[in-house]
């Protein structure tokens, strides 16, 4: 139903990309002590790669809108745990910002296709609260 190619389908390969040398920085240059949360980070943030490509061979439209809803949740829960890490000061301002507009970025892309997939089956469209609370000033780019 998905194609890999598509904005969706790529994004969220670089996203995991980015999340996985995220983690691999913050364990050799950060606390070791929030291990457990880089590792709740890890497996979110791949999490909504692996979601999507599912969705590329969902059996039926119920199981395509699924599998994207359960990459919102993941994306949403990945939200979090970089608030997490900026708050507890793992992550620089800078890091965290960088970090949370490519996630923002995600969060827009699967309420859409979510909303899509609903109007097509019936269903009441969802809100994007990414950006809620989450204000930032900062636009600067990382390497992770």
């Amino acid at each position: 139903m998905y194609n890999e190619d598509s904005p969706l389908g790529v994004k969220s390969r670089l996203f995991a990309v980015r999340i996985t040398k995220m983690v691999n920085y913050l364990l050799k240059n950060r606390s070791k002590t929030l291990k457990p949360v880089y590792d709740q980070i890890l497996r979110s943030g791949t999490s909504i790669m692996a979601n999507v490509a599912e969705s590329e061979f969902a059996q039926s439209r119920a199981d395509f809108k699924n599998k994207l809803q359960i990459a919102l949740k993941e994306a949403n829960e990945t939200k979090r745990w970089l608030y997490l890490l900026y708050n507890s000061e793992a992550l620089t301002q800078r890091e965290f910002d960088s970090m949370n507009v490519d996630c923002s970025e995600l969060v827009a892309m699967l309420v859409a296709s979510v909303n899509t997939s609903r109007k097509n089956g019936g269903y009441e469209e969802i809100r994007d609260h990414s950006s809620e609370g989450m204000v930032s000033d900062c636009d600067v780019s990382l390497p992770f």
